[in-house]
């Protein structure tokens, strides 16, 4: 396979940084100190010293309002002293503006990187243009001054306005701020927020970033600011790789991209699987052993669990969602013998005897559990799924017996998704074996026994379930004529659709 990468369809979830917005004096420029040092020459001819306390009326705030506040400490008429302020920063901006360290950069990155900017300000359009000029005005698409809404920082309307005029959401934006004032209305708006403070410090909190300067800033690390309202999570057994179906490897991929998502948990990959999928897609992938991977759009930053499990067992990543978000994947596969849908269907056992022969695959998810203990314990900051082929029905849809695989994950704090999104397994089987094998293959033309074996399981407060179906495209042809199906596989897929909430510093946040 050509190494190109596949573009998802329209429509398809993305981490998108749409636009970023940034504030002028203090955040692009180094105009805070000007109009610091103008308002200080006015207010002193006023007869009034400014003082640290001053800051919050001073800085990040339109002209008109330190204006106001200035008059009503000296008794001087508010339109003299809001000329008066005007007057003295233009001539600070004329006699020389001073880019701040990176920004320059970090806009041509922008540029070049097709991620248009725009210039958000607390300033009027006369003092911006002149910034706007100095810069070169071909560095952004939109510019928003302290004149074209009916309020001003720290209410959102600026930011708002910036978005509306670029046809963009605010959650998928970010705002490169200097003060408090700002990052309040940039938050306020909905914008992901990177903070540099020029003169008062800013503290961190939930969606905000604190750095020293611009110096080291990428459209990257930008990106990765922009935390995704929803995660869409696939589990799929590939069954041998997919290479019982002829055109495997194309048909995974139009599966994957169609599907629309955002990591997948992979079984039988046949070694090489992984790599592939994830080289074709442009994502990044984890490959354990000859049978067991996860690929993800979203950045892995860790690999856990042993770098060979066998043929049977578990591994896991963690992915970096967003700036401030991460969340525990892990991938398992347990061993298909004994059956227990054979020996309930075809050998008439009863419940005691086909839970005593659950015995293997307890044992096995029991030793998954044991490794992902860490991140169970986490699970309130840090999300956990656990996906796979469990080869064992759910206590939550069969009544024959107290399946007890499932019953364990459950006992471990772990939920079923699909069975959280569809409580009703008789209004909604979710079967995911198997849609080639309708008749048993031993040849007798029994009936294959339809279940659910395939499950997305889940941990946190971070995660809610808006959605969760299987998939299976096309009307597969069952085996043994299966090489020109659709469908490359033997197994359904399970696809759950959460929503996430934000993390920071081992608190919640709140939805984003």
């Amino acid at each position: 396979m050509s190494p190109h990468t596949l573009q998802p369809p329209p429509g398809t979830p993305q981490q998108p940084l749409q636009a970023v917005l940034f504030d002028m004096d203090g955040t692009l420029v180094d105009t805070e100190r000007l109009w610091w040092e103008a308002v200080e020459q006015v207010a002193a001819g006023l007869g009034r010293s400014l003082a640290e306390t001053d800051e919050g009326d001073v800085l990040g705030r339109p002209v008109e309002h330190t204006a106001e506040v200035l008059s009503r400490a000296t008794g001087a008429p508010f339109d003299e002293v809001a000329a008066d302020l005007h007057r003295e920063f233009a001539v600070r901006v004329r006699s020389g503006v001073v880019a701040r360290p990176g920004a320059l950069r970090l806009l041509d990155a922008l540029a070049a990187d097709g991620v248009p900017a725009a210039l958000v300000t607390a300033s009027p359009r006369a003092v911006a243009d002149l910034v706007v000029e100095a810069l070169g005005a071909g560095r952004f698409a939109v510019t928003v001054t302290a004149d074209d809404t009916p309020r001003t920082k720290p209410d959102p309307d600026p930011y708002l306005a910036a978005c509306r005029a670029l046809g963009v959401e605010p959650a998928t934006c970010v705002a490169v701020e200097d003060t408090q004032t700002g990052v309040s209305s940039a938050e306020a708006a909905g914008c992901a927020v990177l903070a540099v403070p020029s003169l008062a410090p800013i503290a961190s909190a939930p969606g905000r970033t604190v750095l020293e300067s611009l110096e080291d800033v990428t459209p990257a690390r930008l990106r990765e600011m922009i935390t995704p309202r929803e995660l869409r999570v696939m589990s799929w057994n590939l069954w041998y790789g997919g290479t019982k179906v002829a055109h495997h490897r194309e048909k995974q991929l139009k599966v994957i991209l169609e599907a629309g998502v955002d990591v997948v948990g992979l079984q039988e990959t046949y070694g090489t699987s992984a790599r592939e999928l994830a080289d074709a897609l442009g994502w990044e992938h984890h490959q354990a052993g000859e049978n067991l991977g996860v690929i993800s759009r979203y950045p892995i930053v860790a690999r856990l669990g042993a770098p060979d499990p066998g043929f049977y067992g578990a591994t896991g990543v963690r992915i970096r969602l967003g700036e401030r978000q991460e969340a525990v994947l892990w991938s398992a596969h347990l061993d298909y013998t004994p059956y227990g849908p054979y020996e309930a269907s075809f050998d008439g056992l009863a419940a005691p005897e086909l839970v005593a022969h659950e015995a293997g695959r307890l044992g096995q998810l029991r030793e998954i559990l044991d490794t992902m203990a860490p991140d169970l314990a986490a699970r309130d900051t840090t999300p956990v799924l656990l996906v796979g082929d469990f080869n064992a029905p759910s206590h939550l849809d069969r009544t024959d017996a107290e399946w007890p695989v499932t019953k364990a994950a459950e006992e471990a704090g772990l939920r079923d998704s699909f069975r959280e999104a569809h409580p009703d397994p008789l209004k909604e089987p979710g079967v995911t074996w198997s849609p080639v094998h309708t008749e048993h293959e031993d040849g007798s033309g029994r009936p294959e026994p339809q279940d659910r074996i395939d499950y997305v399981l889940y941990a946190g407060d971070g995660l809610r379930v808006l959605d969760s179906r299987t998939l299976v495209t096309g009307n597969p042809r069952p085996w043994p004529d299966v090489e020109d199906n659709d469908w490359p596989s033997d197994h359904a897929a399970v696809i759950t659709t959460f929503s996430l909430t934000t993390f920071s510093l081992g608190r919640t946040a709140g939805p984003v």
